[in-house]
């Protein structure tokens, strides 16, 4: 009987492909994380909308205080307001660059991921190990 990391030999003594338990274990370890990557994927894209929609809010309302400090015959100091609101504008902007950068290094990781296994299921289908590999 093989053991869970040799290959099986077949009646004319050829290599037979079988998964070898690492192979399990990563694939096994990949199904397992990837509803958790695809979970925080779209969390992160719904956080980057609602980021886009508030800064689109703080230049309007920045906007706004502008106009109602031009129209006012009574001199009022909106100036601090809109500085405070073009500062906040500033940091959803820089929230908004990371959460885009940490999005992209999830997607390309996820892209990673499926190529491996697509690449490892098909050496299991074709019975081609790379040299040096475990499984011979």
């Amino acid at each position: 009987m093989a053991g869970a990391g040799s290959a099986a030999v077949s009646g004319a003594g050829t290599p037979v492909a079988g998964p070898t338990g690492r192979d399990l274990f990563a694939e096994g370890l990949l199904e397992f994380l990837r509803p958790a990557v695809q979970q925080l994927d779209s969390h992160v894209h719904a956080v980057r909308e609602s980021q886009v929609e508030l800064r689109e809010q703080i230049d309007n309302l920045a906007t706004e205080l502008c106009r109602i400090n031009e129209d006012q015959k009574v001199a009022l100091d909106l100036d601090p307001y809109v500085k405070k609101l073009l500062n906040a504008r500033r940091r959803v902007v820089l929230v908004n660059n990371i959460l885009q950068n940490a999005q992209e290094r999830l997607r390309r990781l996820n892209h990673s991921v499926a190529k491996e296994t697509a690449r490892r299921r098909a050496m299991l289908d074709s019975g081609v190990y790379p040299p040096g590999s475990p499984s011979k």
